[in-house]
């Protein structure tokens, strides 16, 4: 299996680099403001594309990667919210277990489904333990997943969630508030997590300032992801990206 992009996540895990993901949500984006986050991010020096979202329901999942690719040399990584959004367009796949619920469907009923297109694809897999904690504002992948978030402070579930998803063999953690959450995921959440575990930890929803970016970074997260508040303010992305290369620098 090609682990070209995973190992990526690896190398700049341990030479303590932080890395910046902008999320574009195939349906909240329209070409005119396409082109400017693109230009944008490569500006920023962004590390990856995450593209997908709870529901997508346009059909400009495959366009929207080609006109990425076309700007820019940012790799696109699949962000799905279904077994429906794969595209061959993308560099890889996170293959996300919903590990934080106890639906069967989002922990391998949906992967059954979808094994055989994605297999097909060619992507690059990257078996990612997806958890959702509780950012004080109902969100669409807690309604649509029909699984209760983790609460937001109860530390010690996520950790133990997080070490039996890499004990389980998942490459990635991911832990997100979710769109919209009106409160981001506490340092004391992300830095409980980071120490109990190996694998790259990306963490989302709900950061809206580079100052939150700065202090998830040095609490332990590996990757910033950020989505809603640079659809709002696309020129975000510039100082959201200054503060994250400044805590790898403060970091290392």
């Amino acid at each position: 299996m090609r682990q070209e992009l995973y190992n990526t996540f690896i190398d700049k895990k341990q030479l303590g680099k932080k890395s910046f993901a902008v999320l574009i949500d195939p349906d909240k984006v329209t070409p005119s403001n396409l082109h400017k986050l693109i230009d944008t991010a490569v500006m920023a020096k962004v590390d990856y594309f995450f593209v997908g979202g709870s529901l997508v329901i346009s059909n400009h999942l495959d366009e929207c990667i080609q006109e990425i690719k076309s700007g820019s040399n940012i790799p696109v990584v699949l962000f799905p919210g279904s077994p429906s959004q794969v595209s061959i367009y993308a560099d890889a796949l996170l293959y996300l277990s919903l590990i934080s619920g106890r639906n069967p469907e989002l922990l391998i009923g949906q992967h059954v489904i979808s094994a055989p297109l994605v297999k097909k694809s060619g992507l690059e897999i990257m078996p990612t333990g997806y958890m959702v904690i509780d950012g004080g504002a109902p969100t669409t992948v807690s309604y649509i997943s029909n699984a209760n978030p983790i609460p937001a402070d109860k530390n010690e579930i996520a950790m133990c969630t997080a070490m039996a998803a890499e004990m389980l063999g998942m490459k990635l953690i991911y832990m997100d508030a979710g769109s919209g959450a009106k409160n981001p995921i506490s340092e004391g959440m992300i830095r409980t997590v980071a120490k109990h575990i190996e694998s790259p930890l990306i963490v989302g929803g709900g950061i809206t300032t580079p100052e939150k970016a700065f202090q998830n970074c040095q609490a332990g997260a590996d990757v910033i992801v950020i989505g809603n508040a640079i659809e709002k303010n696309v020129n975000l992305i510039l100082e959201m990206s200054d503060a994250i290369q400044q805590a790898s620098s403060t970091i290392a």
